[in-house]
């Protein structure tokens, strides 16, 4: 992979995830993940056919039609915390997928967003 592109899959891997993760390792180091920044940060991520917000919700709504609570959480967080979306947004977004993927694994997910919705409140009222 070019610098350029790894460079570039750097910078939109930080905004997306609003700096909320790790660095990634250094380039060599981990294959999978330098593939990732390239393809998936480098490419999909920065094209500017569709807005990070739109990525976010389509990545949302597969996420939950997994079940995966832990993928859910990053990406409810980043979206929060980017002004993507409200906490009202996040929870309707839940609602309505719960239409289509089930109440048993939307409930989970739900779970999880009160959960990181009382820390965010928490955070507020302390500021």
């Amino acid at each position: 992979m070019n610098n350029d592109k790894r460079e570039r899959g750097i910078a939109r891997y930080h905004e997306v995830y609003n700096n909320q993760l790790p660095d990634p390792p250094a380039e060599g180091e981990d294959r999978f993940f330098d593939y990732m920044l390239g393809s998936l940060f480098g490419d999909l991520w920065s094209n500017e056919t569709l807005s990070i917000r739109d990525r976010r919700l389509l990545l949302l709504g597969a996420i939950t039609a997994q079940g995966e609570e832990m993928t859910f959480a990053i990406q409810a967080e980043s979206a929060y915390r980017r002004g993507e979306m409200s906490i009202a947004e996040l929870e309707e977004a839940v609602l309505f997928l719960t239409q289509y993927v089930g109440y048993p694994r939307a409930s989970k997910l739900r779970l999880t967003l009160l959960g990181m919705i009382g820390k965010w409140k928490k955070e507020l009222s302390a500021e």
